[in-house]
Parts: C-alpha cells; structure tokens; sequence
C-alpha cells in the first residue's frame, strides 16, 4: 500500500487508536475525477503506526480543504485557469475585498470568496479576471459599467486604488503593451517562436539572470545569448523559453520589437557612451527580480548559454553564430526558424 513521503511527526491525540502520540505527517500523489476529468494532485494525511492496516489513515477537516483545494488548482492549471492563488494575487493587487473585486466585475457578491477557496471558475470568468490581471485600465472601465454596485464612499476607495496600481504599474503596462503589439501575428504557437507564445515575465526574468552572471553585458551581445537560450531549450525540450522571434540579421539573430524590448520598466538598462563616443545600452541585473518563474531545468539551459558566452566580446559571439546552420541557411530579414535549432553546434 502506499504510504506517501514523511512530513514530519506530531504529538497528538490520535482518533483511531485513541491514543496521546507521535503521528505521521505525509504527502503523495492522489487522483480524482473533476468535472469528468481525472486530476493528479498533492495530498497530506496523517498516519498511524499502531492501527491496523485497513484503517492507519486520517485527514483532519482543514487538510481535506487543502487537498481539495490542491486538486482544483490542478484542474485550473491542467485547463489553462487561473489558480485559487493567482486569483488572491490579482485581488490584493488592487487592495481590494473579495466582495468589493466581485463588485468591481459585476458578480454576486460571494463569488470571489467561492473561487478563491473551493470552487472552479468557468472560462468566460476566467477571462475577466485576466483583463484586469495587468491592466488597471480595464479595471477603471468596470468600475464605471458597476458603479452603481458601490456606495459612494466606497467607490471612491476603490477607483483610488486603481489609480494607485495605474500609476505604479502604468509605465511597465505601457511598455508591455508595446512589446506584445510587434508580436500580433505570432500569437499561436509555431516553428516561428518555438512554439512557445510570448511570455514578458519569463523573458525579463532570463534577461537579469544572465546580467547577474555576466559582467559588461550590452545589448547586441544579450540578442545572441537570448536566441542561444532559446534555441537549446527548442533543441532539448521541444520548445523555446520565451515565446519571441528571431529575425537573420548582419550581427546575427535579433528578436522580433527589440527596441521595444530594452524599454521594458522591469529591466535594468542605462545608456552609457563607449570608448568611441557611441552610446550603447548596458543591461544590469534588476534589483529584487523573481526568479522562481524560471524553473530548474530552464535555469540550467541558462547557466551553459553564460558559462559558453560569459568572455566573448560582442564580435566573437557575432563571429560564432555565424557558423550556426540556422544563419547560414536563411537570408537577412528572415525569420529564423526554430526547426533550424536542431542542428546547433554542442558546447
């Protein structure tokens, strides 16, 4: 029988064999069966060693919660929705109430609460909390739809906090939006962008992760490392990590809004003048930058692109790639096709 991993032991009063004693905390795998389709999802249980074994297993009423709520949020990621978590994330964003976010969008007033805790949100819902997710906009225009929802006062309140994420937020949506308008037509997954759609987050996360392990980093050196990064992760895992475009260009591959790239708020870039007067854009790391979104096996595709690249001077890497078939077999202007990755040169 599976008995899961050990957690941790606690003393309690154990309800099976009625005994004071050391009970084992465990996790496993579990499925269940939601919404006619099998999930596979994390449990905790408690385990005792001195009941029999048909019955050394117990949950307490906040672990069945938990696990239950584990196994819906691997529904929603399985499905492409938001999780319980993410949808708290959004909430607190804006500082807002779970009843006053339900307000804000024209909900009953439990709504929020219900999704935040148990139950699963359908997609059109799904789809309305992701237009305010990154755009205080969008959540200035349903506040307008829904004002008569709110008193007065509290209207007031909300529409200040909105405010207040627009205007720390607003130059990074900006610029965001920027970014992600050169990439209208790569919006589907294809050779083009490695079949991985645009992803800021992660691309501003690789970006500062190289700048904190390679020291004078600059932009045309940067544009090599990314299509590197992006082209070993297509070459190992079938897909690129970041979702942009490479164009075949003189100094190599260079992605689809690069100008709309270095402007992005969260990267770290100054404009600083070379020994010949030419100004150039030195990327720095970000202060304080999440890097959980990148996971380990993405962080290790990282790490071989800087341990190969980290002393190349920007005309050596220029130089290097070059020689990659996927330069030599397309044409300047041409978009670089992932297929192409498949035939990089090993480091």
């Amino acid at each position: 029988m599976e008995t899961g991993v050990l957690i941790r032991k606690i003393h309690m009063d154990c309800p099976l064999c009625g005994k004071a004693h050391e009970v084992e905390e465990r996790k496993r795998f579990a499925t269940i069966l939601l919404k006619g389709d099998e999930v596979n999802y994390e449990e905790r249980f408690y385990f005792c060693v001195n009941a029999d074994e048909e019955e050394n297993e117990f949950e307490t009423g906040t672990m069945t919660n938990e696990n239950l709520l584990n196994a819906r949020n691997a529904y929603r990621i399985k499905h492409g929705l938001l999780t319980s978590d993410e949808i708290v994330s959004i909430r607190e964003s804006y500082g807002l109430s779970q009843v006053d976010l339900a307000r804000l969008l024209g909900w009953g007033e439990a709504t929020i609460s219900r999704y935040e805790s148990k139950t699963i949100q359908d997609e059109a819902y799904d789809t309305m909390l992701r237009l305010i997710k990154d755009n205080p906009l969008q959540a200035l225009e349903f506040l307008k739809k829904n004002a008569a929802k709110f008193s007065g006062a509290n209207r007031v309140e909300v529409r200040k906090n909105i405010i207040e994420k627009l205007d720390s937020y607003g130059k990074e949506y900006l610029t965001r939006q920027a970014f992600e308008g050169e990439y209208v037509n790569y919006e589907e997954p294809s050779d083009s962008n490695g079949f991985t759609t645009l992803d800021i987050d992660k691309i501003e996360a690789v970006i500062s992760y190289i700048a904190e392990n390679v020291s004078n980093l600059f932009k045309v050196k940067l544009m090599k490392m990314l299509w590197y990064v992006d082209a070993f992760s297509y070459k190992l895992n079938g897909c690129a990590m970041t979702g942009m475009v490479y164009r075949h260009n003189d100094m190599g591959a260079l992605p689809i809004g690069h100008y709309s790239l270095m402007n992005l708020e969260n990267l770290n870039v100054r404009e600083e003048e070379s020994y010949n007067y030419d100004s150039m854009l030195h990327i720095y790391p970000t202060r304080g930058m999440d890097y959980s979104i990148l996971n380990d096996d993405e962080k290790n595709i990282i790490d071989k692109v800087i341990k190969k690249f980290k002393n190349y001077k920007a005309k050596e890497i220029i130089d290097y790639m070059h020689e990659e078939k996927a330069y030599i077999e397309t044409r300047p202007g041409d978009i670089i096709p992932f297929s192409l990755a498949k035939k990089i040169r090993e480091f």
